[in-house]
């Protein structure tokens, strides 16, 4: 995967509290076998009505946001099912970066595991992003190596597992951990008798 090292643009503000996987796809779109394709159908229950017309007054059709890179959203965003469709569809839309109070766990490893940074601020500090992110002019800059958030006047810091930073800024997916190993890898291989099953 692509490694992460600082993320520049825009904002996207979705201030909602508890956005769950089938709200960020819904379970309809799952029918796909590859990892893209998912972006057009993100957040589709807010975004389309029952006809499958958009909703022109939801965020994600404004104009203005059509290139942002962060979305900046509510606490426990992420929660409800594992499935892994929920980063796809949020990468494969456009964004790097996802900015809330609180993560679900699980959502939170799936990201990771596809170079999609997660940054943890406080409920204020997010509060503060979502105002400044309602200019659609205003970049923002989640650099990870310095685990800083700045934009405007506004600048925070975040925490975040050692291992996960070591992954993102690596580009490390759960292949490229194993490929770390080549080399053990290479020589158990070429230690097995002939007759028992290969590697390669």
């Amino acid at each position: 995967m692509k490694p992460v090292d600082v993320v520049r643009g825009q904002m996207m503000p979705l201030p909602r509290a508890n956005v769950d996987t089938d709200q960020i796809i819904p379970k309809q779109f799952l029918k796909r076998v590859e990892r893209s394709g998912f972006g057009p159908y993100v957040f589709y229950d807010w975004a389309f009505d029952p006809e499958g017309e958009p909703i022109q007054d939801f965020i994600i059709h404004h104009e203005a946001y059509q290139d942002a890179k962060v979305l900046v959203s509510g606490p426990n965003f992420g929660s409800g099912s594992s499935r892994e469709h929920a980063p796809w569809a949020l990468e494969d839309w456009g964004f790097e970066a996802i900015i809330a109070p609180s993560f679900a766990d699980i959502f939170k490893n799936n990201c990771v595991n596809i170079g999609l940074l997660t940054v943890v601020l406080s409920e204020d500090e997010v509060g503060e992003l979502t105002r400044i992110a309602e200019d659609p002019n205003n970049e923002i800059v989640v650099d990870l190596e310095a685990q800083t958030v700045t934009s405007a006047d506004f600048a925070a810091t975040f925490e975040i597992d050692e291992f996960a930073k070591h992954r993102l800024l690596n580009g490390l997916d759960r292949i490229g951990l194993t490929m770390q190993h080549a080399g053990d890898i290479d020589v158990y291989e070429s230690q097995r008798a002939e007759h028992k099953p290969r590697l390669s």
